[in-house]
């Protein structure tokens, strides 16, 4: 059975009110100013800031705030889990914001024709924590987390995972799984830059959530095929569903 692997946060999970918000308020606690989105969006388009921790830091430096990357970390996650210490979660943690966006049965539908794991660049105990309060920690077979590999677009996470395919939602995921010569499906909005970004990278498709992924998936057995099986190539070879 080939291996489906996902990214977390913004594929299977909408983090729009943890992890945006986060970033804001730990620009202001470290003296700085809320970014735009509009920042935040050309970061990760650039790549190399698939972590928000680093886009917090960067936005810093921008605003002419030099502050330790350690810093940012200690103030970042005790805003994002509402307590201090890794693995401690308060009731006030935007980490309790978040949804889980996979309907139960097309993740069922998935699972029968896929191993399912998760590559993401979230601690493990933040990870596992979202996993279980959104109900979902049962139906993936492994997961590759901060500490277990490289970051992004480093392709060894993918390698341990023996993924055939990646779904994710940046650059550096785009990058990854090129570099891991794994399929890569994209979400992005349609006619977006993220997108045209995605087909330059090769992306095998894109869709505007993951929930779409499914019904692209089982396009004709010519299709899945191409999914399973094709290296990653050039330009204009994507679709969108």
């Amino acid at each position: 059975m080939d291996t489906l692997v996902f990214d977390l946060d913004g594929v299977l999970v909408d983090v729009s009110a943890s992890f945006r918000t986060c970033i804001g308020r730990t620009l202001e606690a470290l003296g700085g100013r809320p970014a735009a989105d509009a920042e935040i969006v050309s970061l990760k388009l650039a790549g190399g800031f698939n972590n928000d921790w680093d886009v917090t830091r960067e936005l810093l430096r921008q605003q002419g705030i030099a502050v330790a990357r350690e810093r940012v970390v200690e103030v970042f996650s005790q805003i994002y889990r509402g307590a201090p210490g890794e693995g401690v979660f308060g009731p006030e943690g935007l980490i309790h914001r978040e949804s889980w966006l996979l309907p139960p049965a097309q993740l069922a539908q998935l699972a029968e024709h896929y191993r399912l794991a998760i590559f993401t660049g979230r601690p493990r105990r933040d990870a596992e924590f979202t996993l279980r309060h959104c109900g979902a920690a049962g139906a993936f077979a492994e997961m590759v987390a901060l500490e277990d590999a490289p970051a992004k677009p480093d392709p060894e996470g993918l390698r341990r995972l023996g993924a055939r395919l990646y779904i994710g939602d940046t650059v550096d995921d785009a990058r990854c799984a090129a570099a891991a010569g794994v399929a890569f499906i994209g979400i992005c909005l349609p006619a977006s830059d993220l997108e045209r970004r995605f087909r330059e990278l090769g992306a095998q498709f894109t869709a505007a959530a993951v929930c779409d992924v499914i019904n692209g998936l089982g396009r004709g057995e010519a299709d899945q095929r191409e999914a399973r099986g094709a290296a990653p190539r050039k330009g204009g070879a994507s679709r969108t569903v």
